[in-house]
């Protein structure tokens, strides 16, 4: 098994990247997220749309309202909007989406799946970059290591 899923070391190779689902608050994985994306220096955008600000960054209300090229995109919001922010994904061209995921249904929807293929969007589906963008740490390998054995992040 490769370390990194050639789907994942694609996306991770993007350097302008958009989180959406941040919060305000900063309690959520998306901001954990947006933070380590940061950390690693990518242009990393995020994406609320109550929110104008999140963690001193200017955040915009939808995909489509990003400047310049936007190479992916991880969604980390609520299931019942992914299929919304991947048509805008479809809308701007941006050709990556990863539908973040570790317990639970995460982001992932059967409907937002489809709009990627309908869309012609590689989708990655499950897990978050914080499981394989180095360097991970103790906690994140172990939950890859975990949820790839039951099928719910890419191999």
């Amino acid at each position: 098994m490769s370390e990194v899923p050639d789907s994942i070391a694609a996306f991770l190779r993007s350097r302008r990247i958009a989180v959406a689902g941040v919060s305000r608050r900063g309690d959520v994985a998306a901001n954990a997220v947006f933070r380590k994306l940061r950390s690693c220096r990518y242009e990393v955008f995020p994406v609320n749309p109550n929110a104008a600000e999140v963690e001193g960054v200017r955040c915009y209300p939808d995909i489509v309202s990003l400047p310049g090229e936007l190479q992916g995109v991880v969604i980390a919001t609520h299931p019942s909007v992914s299929a919304s922010i991947v048509r805008q994904c479809g809308e701007r061209g941006t050709g990556r989406v990863w539908l973040h995921r570790s317990f639970g249904a995460g982001s992932v929807s059967n409907e937002a799946i489809s709009e990627c293929e309908r869309l012609g969007i590689e989708c990655i589906v499950g897990g978050c970059p914080l499981m394989f963008c180095a360097p991970v740490d103790l906690a994140h390998r172990c939950m890859r290591w975990w949820l790839q054995r039951r099928g719910r992040v890419p191999v």
